[in-house]
């Protein structure tokens, strides 16, 4: 996992080739946005704005992805995105289903909850299981951009 603000975008550009589009995105949104998806290229990289407020830890389960890095921006608001090493979790909530490119896990003791706020980005591997909007302090309402950039 990695957590930056968005002016420092670019030194992660060379860790995928589908980043610097990613990114020109994220650094031209309004807070106007729409929320939904947003095509950038195709199934290769497309973005999925979120409105909602920030929920409680209980009950978490943590997920994981193969076929996309995630690239979560928060463009208002605050949460905590609760993290794990993928190879450190052994309680299968749901078996990884290709088709919603998603595996779900019970969390462990090894789970960090990770502050981001407005302005900062997460990108989330395919190692890394994470649980993103959970509040951080009190409940916060959050608009957030979810970038999805096919792996290299």
């Amino acid at each position: 996992m990695i957590l930056d603000s968005l002016p420092h975008w670019n030194r992660y550009a060379p860790l995928n080739p589908r980043f610097t589009r990613a990114f020109e995105f994220l650094r031209q949104l309004g807070a106007d946005v729409a929320t939904g998806r947003h095509e950038i290229d195709g199934d290769a990289i497309f973005a999925l704005v979120q409105r909602y407020q920030t929920r409680p830890t209980t009950g978490m389960q943590l997920e994981a992805h193969r076929r996309y890095v995630d690239i979560q921006y928060l463009v208002r608001g605050r949460e905590a995105i609760h993290w794990a090493p993928l190879a450190g979790l052994t309680q299968v909530a749901m078996p990884y289903d290709a088709t919603k490119d998603a595996g779900l896990f019970l969390p462990s003791a090894d789970v960090i909850p990770v502050p981001v706020q407005a302005g900062q980005f997460a990108i989330l591997f395919a190692d890394d299981a994470h649980a993103p909007c959970c509040t951080w302090g009190e409940p916060a309402d959050v608009l957030k951009v979810v970038v999805k950039v096919e792996a290299a």
